[in-house]
């Protein structure tokens, strides 16, 4: 009898023991489930703040007029915030010798060059023509300026191989096609002095200017877009002038002065319609000022022309030659400061800025012979 008592009575120890286990096990996974919830609850008071200071930051639309903007954009409108969100990290500065240049270009205008190609092949470039590398902050922002006129068949060809080596450049930059109106005389010249002021009005910060002829493509990408200490000639060697400079002053085809040497020189002259003379008059301004023209190795500075037949609005200037000897003393007078225009059009397309200006008529000359 006292042995059956004392099983009973261990079994019934056995049992009230695990009840007691179990008891304390469902204590425990309540009291964790409680203390979660808690935690939950008050995180979201605490978090609250926090959130709706970085929202805006994680919001912010691309803003099409600053192409180098670093900040993420998801779409969506920027919320306001009453406390400021974390800044973006500022980007490294872009290597002096960019790593992604590929040197000598085969450079061919045979293939069908339509924009619609070579808008697909550039997609990073932002309405307008501009572009800024995403992983660097380039030391300065280009502006190229094109005189133009009637020449789409080669600004396709330009674009299309220009792009691309701005870009592997790492430049910050800015395409501005200043488009003559009328069928007047051509004057490259003042259109250039045009597209320098015209790029300042849209963004303010240009400080390197380069200025090309829609026809010479550069067959090197290491002959760098940008400006120096001195004014820079970059077409050195043309084909149709057998990849040598034609003669010792030559200033032509491509160049790029930085915008206070630009303002030192009064800009270009104005008063050279028709071809020629224009380039030897800036060679004299530069001259004139003390600097020094910088030129890029000749194994390098090679462009190729698209051939064309010549405009009969941009015969030879018949006055440029006594012009050009008498720099020293019109280039005070004549220059970017005495400018006069009227602006017709402004066009922002996929890959460049058009600029339709009237820039006047030229005086009459007197009749040769």
């Amino acid at each position: 009898m006292s042995r059956l008592l004392g099983g009973t009575l261990e079994r019934v120890c056995k049992a009230v023991l695990l009840l007691c286990l179990l008891h304390f096990l469902v204590a425990v996974i309540l009291y964790f489930d409680v203390y979660a919830q808690h935690l939950a609850f008050f995180s979201r008071f605490s978090a609250r703040g926090p959130a709706r200071a970085l929202h805006p930051a994680a919001s912010s639309s691309t803003n099409c007029s600053r192409p180098n903007t670093t900040a993420p954009s998801s779409g969506l409108p920027e919320a306001p915030s009453a406390r400021p969100g974390p800044t973006a990290p500022a980007l490294p500065p872009c290597p002096d010798s960019p790593p992604g240049l590929v040197g000598r270009l085969l450079i061919e205008f045979t293939s069908p060059m339509p924009l619609e190609r070579v808008q697909r092949e550039n997609p990073g470039v932002l309405l307008g023509g501009r572009y800024a590398p995403p992983d660097c902050t380039p030391a300065q922002t280009v502006a190229v300026i094109i005189p133009f006129r009637h020449r789409e068949h080669h600004l396709r060809y330009w674009l299309h191989y220009l792009h691309p080596i701005l870009r592997r450049q790492r430049l910050r930059y800015g395409v501005y096609v200043i488009n003559q109106h009328g069928e007047d005389t051509f004057n490259r010249a003042k259109l250039l002095n045009v597209g320098f002021l015209e790029a300042l009005k849209e963004d303010a910060t240009y400080d390197c200017f380069i200025f090309s002829d829609v026809d010479l493509v550069p067959m090197d990408d290491r002959n760098l877009y940008r400006c120096g200490d001195q004014p820079r000639h970059f077409a050195i060697a043309m084909d149709k002038f057998g990849f040598r400079l034609p003669y010792a002053g030559y200033f032509g085809g491509v160049s790029g002065l930085s915008k206070a040497q630009f303002l030192r020189i009064n800009g270009f002259p104005n008063e050279y319609w028709g071809w020629g003379g224009e380039d030897d008059d800036i060679f004299n301004r530069i001259s004139l000022t003390g600097m020094k023209i910088s030129r890029p190795d000749i194994r390098i500075g090679r462009y190729r022309m698209i051939k064309h037949d010549r405009d009969k609005h941009n015969e030879p200037n018949p006055q440029r030659f006594t012009k050009i000897q008498n720099t020293k003393l019109t280039m005070k007078r004549d220059g970017i400061g005495s400018v006069r225009y009227q602006v017709l059009e402004v066009s922002r397309q996929p890959l460049f800025t058009n600029i339709t200006v009237d820039i006047g008529r030229p005086p009459s000359w007197p009749p040769r012979g």
